[in-house]
């Protein structure tokens, strides 16, 4: 058993603490289980409160440029209220939900670059200190795994994948952010954009899917933005023709010409509104589907999209930021860079 750290503030000789994850990713909406184990130091005291933090790193926009920092998206207390013996161990298991709109940070077990880690805040005798902080890994609902294999499917690589503190107008968005995927077109849609964003926004009953792509200029028309959305329902992710609808998404996202097209939505028989029917998909069934998927967006991280240190040295990186963190200061951190 090896405490991640000592709890520096609450003096030498204090407790120390590690979290330890039950699984190695976990999904969005869903519940993310562990346990606290809490060491006493060299003398007894009183352990007031154990909380969960997630944290997640978020670029934001403004006059300046632009910056980045850490935003606390959520918390859970864990225990407290008891006494810690010297050298003693208290376990604190906890089951806590993830919010539904939890960034995705892998496909198929490979990184997209997000950066998202749990931090356990002890509080003692009225200090507290952040004591271990550890990587959270998130894997894609059916859904979004369906729409990111289709598009792979349909020649679409990944380019990159960030987190974008701020809010999408007309949608039912919570999160103070929200995640942006962005991919390179194949050749059949390259003369009409430059690149399409993929945004999803899951709730308990779905997934809203809000697609964005920068669409070239003509030679009679400047270059602009084009924005869709679709939302699915849970429940009609298997029995939906993904090849085909995300085909219908992407056609009509290219072809329109407003700012925003129409909100579909699909009820309980997975029947689409306007824009389905692009017929029949061909090629391979779904065990080879999911293979070309994770060859189609996920192999751009192999290719070096990712740098795999990224991941390797995320607790050290959030480590350092809630070292420089104050205390007091409850929901992000920027570190300006222009």
């Amino acid at each position: 058993m090896v405490f991640k750290r000592l709890l520096g503030a609450l003096g030498v000789g204090g407790p120390s603490v590690d979290t330890v994850l039950d699984s190695d990713a976990a999904l969005p909406g869903g519940a993310l289980t562990g346990r606290v184990l809490v060491r006493g130091g060299g003398a007894s005291v009183e352990v007031e409160r154990v909380g969960l933090e997630l944290l997640a790193r978020v670029e934001a926009e403004h006059a300046e440029g632009e910056s980045e920092g850490t935003v606390v998206f959520e918390r859970f207390p864990v225990g407290g209220g008891f006494r810690l013996g010297e050298q003693e161990v208290r376990e604190l298991p906890f089951s806590v939900p993830l919010p539904w709109e939890t960034p995705v940070t892998e496909l198929h077990g490979r990184p997209l670059g997000i950066v998202l880690g749990v931090r356990t805040e002890v509080a003692v005798a009225g200090a507290r200190d952040s004591g271990d902080l550890d990587p959270l890994a998130v894997r894609p609902l059916p859904v979004q795994e369906a729409v990111l294999e289709a598009l792979g499917r349909l020649g679409f690589g990944f380019r990159s994948a960030d987190l974008e503190y701020g809010r999408i107008g007309g949608t039912g968005q919570r999160l103070p952010f929200y995640q942006e995927i962005e991919l390179t077109p194949p050749p059949r849609y390259a003369h009409a954009v430059n690149e399409i964003e993929l945004t999803f926004l899951a709730s308990p009953t779905g997934v809203e899917i809000v697609l964005e792509a920068d669409k070239r200029s003509g030679l009679l028309s400047p270059g602009h933005d084009a924005l869709t959305r679709f939302t699915v329902r849970h429940e009609d992710a298997p029995a939906l023709d993904w090849h085909a609808e995300v085909s219908g998404w992407i056609h009509r996202l290219t072809e329109h010409r407003d700012a925003y097209d129409s909100h579909a939505a699909y009820g309980h028989d997975g029947t689409p509104g306007a824009g389905h029917g692009f017929g029949p998909p061909s090629g391979p069934g779904v065990g080879t589907a999911v293979a070309m998927g994770a060859a189609g967006l996920a192999a751009g991280v192999v290719g070096g999209m990712v740098a795999a240190e990224a991941v390797d040295e995320i607790g050290d990186y959030f480590e350092d930021q809630g070292d420089d963190q104050d205390d007091d200061q409850d929901d992000e951190g920027w570190d300006d860079e222009g």
